[in-house]
């Protein structure tokens, strides 16, 4: 079996905040995807996205993160890497992520380890006897792995093996981390996009939460206590919090899993990771010095973003056999 990439930052990228940020400023354009709209089980609908390949190639599945979409620069440069070598993607969005508004007061959110559970199921039905494998990267990294602990065994009958790159396997920590210092910059990013669409979905579901509340939020602790939590049936905060975070959910897991996640993002301490005892023997635990929130850039000025593609690849096509207790 090839020896798996490791991540190394170049000497022109120091630092978790500028490695990422970088990827957004090369971004590369992506291959032609298909869209299908699904109809939901509770009368909404999703958007997925499809790179087509031969009949008999595997298929991966990768969920974005917080308000991602398949334009994300991690799904572009998969997308690239899984047309170069003859694999079929999906990328399916969550729900309000396509680009319009969904139908249901609910939205998303990083434990949605339910619509995981029916994404994987149905995209299983469709793909016959042929390879499935799923990643996720940060929310959708935290809502599959946590899947993958809620299904234990039963996983292996949908799925090779999960991969999570850069999950925020401990929510609370990373929700005030991030209202700290120059993170704060990520903060206002998400609230302006979550509170815009949240503004647009309570026209069409008046009373669904408190619009002042929403609007007077500043960090993600007090948009989700006012938002996030009540319109997906938790008590608050604190509640969701601590209920969603896959960190818990990792010794349960019973199929290859990667955990990727490096030392330097800037949206979980390295003090909250996991360590090898925490976790069951069948997750691997990578946790690089460097690589920022998704960032992965590599190579000389101004870098790429081929590494993250690589190695998930490579993660599939060799470890989930190899990796099995």
């Amino acid at each position: 079996m090839p020896t798996p990439p490791a991540y190394a930052a170049p000497g022109w990228l120091p630092g978790g905040h500028a490695q990422t940020l970088w990827p957004l400023l090369i971004k590369p354009r992506g291959p032609r995807l298909r869209r299908e709209r699904w109809e939901t089980p509770d009368g909404d609908f999703i958007d997925v996205d499809f790179l087509d390949g031969p009949a008999d190639a595997p298929l991966l599945v990768l969920f974005h993160g917080l308000e991602g979409s398949s334009r994300s620069h991690y799904a572009i440069s998969t997308a690239q890497a899984c047309q170069r070598a003859g694999w079929r993607l999906a990328l399916p969005h969550f729900r309000g992520c396509s680009g319009e508004l969904n139908r249901r007061p609910r939205a998303y959110h990083s434990g949605d380890s339910a619509e995981i559970d029916w994404i994987l199921r149905r995209l299983h039905a469709q793909n016959g006897e042929r390879q499935l494998h799923a990643a996720g990267v940060s929310l959708g990294g935290n809502a599959l792995l946590k899947w993958g602990g809620e299904q234990g065994e039963r996983a292996s009958e949908i799925v090779t093996g999960i991969a999570g790159i850069c999950a925020p396997l401990d929510l609370a920590a990373c929700g005030h981390h991030l209202a700290r210092g120059f993170n704060r910059i990520y903060t206002q990013h998400f609230l302006g996009t979550l509170k815009r669409i949240s503004a647009a979905r309570l026209r069409h579901h008046p009373g669904l939460f408190d619009a002042q509340r929403m609007r007077a939020a500043n960090n993600l602790w007090q948009f989700d206590d006012a938002v996030t939590g009540p319109i997906h049936g938790f008590a608050g905060a604190d509640d969701y919090w601590q209920r969603s975070s896959a960190k818990p959910f990792l010794a349960d897991i019973r199929i290859p899993a990667l955990a990727i996640n490096p030392r330097n993002d800037p949206f979980l301490p390295a003090s909250y990771l996991p360590k090898g005892h925490e976790v069951s023997s069948w997750v691997r635990l990578e946790q690089p010095a460097a690589g920022g929130h998704v960032g992965f850039v590599s190579g000389p000025f101004p870098g790429t973003l081929d590494w993250l593609p690589q190695r998930l690849l490579h993660f599939f096509l060799y470890e989930t056999q190899k990796n099995k207790p």
